[in-house]
C-alpha cells in the first residue's frame, strides 16, 4: 500500500526541517562501482571505516531488512557570524552537536509516524552508519550533488545537514531534481589543495582541508603548509564561493546558535588546557578532532604563519 506524503511532509516541516524527499529503497549498483573505484584510489585517506560494511552501504534493504523507502530530510545550520581570521572553524560546528539535535527530532517523528501508521520499522541515520546520504538526497529530489560533491538545493544552498530514515512503509516517491551547477567551476578553482577533480564531482578526501583538520590523526604533511588558509577545524571554502549559497538564510534552530569559541584566535587554541577543552567541546561537533588534534592543527597553523613572515 502506497501512502501519501502530504501529512508526512507537513509534520516534518513542523519539526523544523526545510525539505523532505522519499525514494524507493533499492541497491545502488552504479554508485557501488563508483565507491569501489574511489576507495581503490585511496581517496579516503586514513578513513578506513569507509571500507567497512560495503554491502550495507550500497543497499538499504541489507542495512534494514524489510526496508521499502528512504526518507531524506534537510536541516539548515547556516549562521552569518564570522570565525576568527587566523583560526577558522567550519560553520557546521558553530552550535550544538548536530547528531544529537537531529536524532532528537527523529524520535519525535518516529512517535508521530507510529501514531499515524501503527507498528512500523523505523531507523534514522545522521552521519553515523554505512549509508550514502548524498546519493539518497539526490535520488529523493531533495538536492543535487554539486561539483564539490556536496548536496545543494536551490532554496538554501548547501549549508544543511542530511538525515536518512529507513522504513518498511511505501510512499509516493519523489523525482530527482536537475543539476544546476552548469559551467560554474568556482569551487574547483577556489580549493587551495586541489582536492576537487578538475572536472568536478570527484573529491580526493585525503587532500581536503576538512579531512586534514578533523579525520587525520597523523601530522599534516608539509606539502599543505601554505594551503590551509588558516582553517583550524573543517573548511567551508567550496561552500563560501558557491553562488547557490547566496540564498542561504540564518537557521531558526536555536541549538545551532553560535558558541563563543568560534571567535577565538589562534593564540587561544595554542594556550588551551585540556580541562578547558573538555568544557567547550562538550555537546559540540568540534569534539570529533580531539584535544590532541586541535592542538596539532593550531601548531601547524602557527608554524605556517612563522614561515610566511618576511
Amino acid at each position: 500500500m502506497f501512502h501519501s506524503t502530504v501529512d508526512l511532509k507537513a509534520e516534518i516541516l513542523r519539526l523544523g526541517f526545510q525539505s523532505v524527499g522519499v525514494s524507493k529503497a533499492v541497491a545502488l549498483d552504479k554508485e557501488a562501482h563508483q565507491l569501489e573505484q574511489w576507495l581503490n584510489k585511496n581517496y579516503h585517506g586514513d578513513m578506513s571505516y569507509m571500507e567497512h560494511y560495503f554491502d550495507l552501504r550500497i543497499d538499504p534493504t541489507r542495512l534494514m531488512p524489510g526496508c521499502k523507502s528512504v526518507i531524506v530530510l534537510t536541516l539548515n545550520y547556516y549562521q552569518d557570524q564570522q570565525h576568527s581570521d587566523n583560526a577558522k572553524i567550519s560553520r557546521y560546528a558553530y552550535g550544538s552537536d548536530y547528531h544529537k539535535v537531529l536524532k532528537n527530532k527523529a524520535k519525535k517523528l518516529h512517535q508521530w509516524m507510529m501514531s499515524k501508521y501503527g507498528d512500523i520499522q523505523f531507523r534514522a541515520f545522521v552521519d553515523s552508519a554505512p549509508i550514502m546520504e548524498r546519493v539518497w538526497a539526490e535520488k529523493s529530489g531533495v538536492s543535487w550533488s554539486g561539483k564539490n560533491t556536496l548536496s545543494i538545493t536551490p532554496q538554501i544552498g548547501s549549508y544543511f545537514f542530511l538525515m536518512c530514515i529507513l522504513t518498511d512503509l511505501e510512499f509516493e516517491y519523489s523525482a530527482p531534481i536537475k543539476d544546476f551547477c552548469g559551467t560554474c567551476k568556482r569551487c574547483i578553482e577556489a580549493c587551495p589543495t586541489n582536492a576537487i577533480h578538475q572536472d568536478g564531482y570527484l573529491l580526493d578526501a585525503s587532500k581536503c582541508i576538512s579531512y586534514l583538520t578533523i579525520e587525520l590523526r597523523k601530522n599534516i604533511a608539509d606539502e599543505f603548509s601554505d594551503k590551509m588558509d588558516n582553517w583550524l577545524f573543517g573548511c567551508d571554502i567550496c561552500q563560501e564561493v558557491c553562488p547557490w549559497n547566496s540564498f542561504a538564510k540564518k537557521t531558526e534552530e536555536e541549538e545551532f546558535n553560535t558558541r563563543d569559541f568560534i571567535k577565538r584566535d589562534l593564540d587561544y587554541w595554542l594556550e588551551l588546557e585540556e580541562e578547558s577543552w573538555n568544557t567547550i567541546s562538550q555537546k559540540s561537533a568540534i569534539k570529533r578532532t580531539g584535544f590532541e588534534g586541535i592542538k596539532k592543527n593550531a601548531r601547524f597553523l602557527k608554524n605556517q604563519m612563522s614561515k610566511q613572515k618576511p
